[in-house]
């Protein structure tokens, strides 16, 4: 790796790592070359840009200590508003540098997405995107069937949280990560899909590789209640006290409500062959 590279990979991972957090290091060609124009990150090829997903230690390091410090603000969703937090540290603690934040769920006023999640994770070598593609003579038919990203050592047990772009910093030599192909055969990677399309309440389908951890299964409850009860889930408010509003000042970006994702109704925005609009579970 570049010394330029592994020198802010260093300084944003000691911001973000401390609080259940990964930073994977790629160039926006990388990502724009798997793409159509109309998914294009507008930089210049070269462009440095940071992957960031969250672990399952994020619950306890990150999610419960911000909503015990902030909870009677005005809440959107409570993890949106904990990632909005913690990757907005990124920017005042390298307060030199251009940086341009796009998190996952973040869309255009048209709906349509600005980064494709787990599009990105796969270029930057975060985690593998099975695909339809992916599976030699499917058995779908015309079924539609989305993609999943599974982590070497996490499997399906975390989330893609955003990119980070530092316009002006081009690193032309940075040379990509291949992801590990942790599912490599056909009949694995049909009980992924499957599972994660038609199954994906049951969680089983994020076990596709053994993890070296999983979500507690408090964390899988809290993920499971509907938004609005669960911070009253952790005891720290009531229903009736979590107003919906934007809150009055956000670090870095409008944050929406998001419900948990029901894979079997995602539709791709221009074919299977791409990441659905979200990345997949909390």
């Amino acid at each position: 790796m570049e010394p330029q590279v592994a020198e802010l990979k260093q300084k944003i991972e000691d911001t973000l790592c401390p609080f259940g957090f990964e930073v994977y290091p790629f160039q926006v060609a990388w990502y724009n070359a798997l793409l159509p124009p109309t998914f294009h990150l507008t930089l210049p090829g070269p462009t440095l840009a940071f992957l960031v997903l969250s672990t399952p230690a994020m619950f306890d390091r990150a999610l419960k200590p911000f909503l015990q410090s902030c909870h009677l603000q005005r809440l959107t969703d409570p993890v949106d508003q904990c990632v909005a937090y913690h990757l907005g540290r990124v920017r005042e603690n390298l307060p030199e540098l251009q940086i341009e934040v796009i998190a996952d769920y973040e869309v255009h006023p048209n709906r349509r997405p600005k980064i494709l999640a787990q599009t990105a994770a796969h270029v930057a070598g975060a985690a593998y995107y099975y695909q339809r593609k992916d599976v030699e003579a499917d058995p779908w038919g015309d079924k539609h069937i989305s993609g999943v990203c599974i982590h070497p050592r996490y499997g399906g047990w975390f989330a893609i949280r955003g990119v980070v772009l530092l316009p002006g910093i081009e690193v032309p030599d940075l040379q990509p990560t291949k992801p590990l192909d942790c599912v490599p055969k056909r009949a694995d990677r049909i009980t992924l899909l499957e599972g994660f399309n038609f199954h994906w309440r049951d969680w089983t389908y994020r076990d596709a590789v053994t993890p070296q951890e999983r979500y507690s299964e408090e964390q899988k409850a809290y993920f499971s209640t509907p938004p609005a009860q669960r911070l009253a889930f952790l005891g720290l408010a009531q229903p009736s006290e979590i107003p919906s509003s934007r809150p009055a000042e956000l670090p870095f970006t409008v944050l929406r409500p998001k419900k948990p994702q029901n894979p079997s109704r995602t539709r791709g925005w221009f074919s299977p062959s791409v990441s659905p609009p979200a990345s997949p579970g909390p």
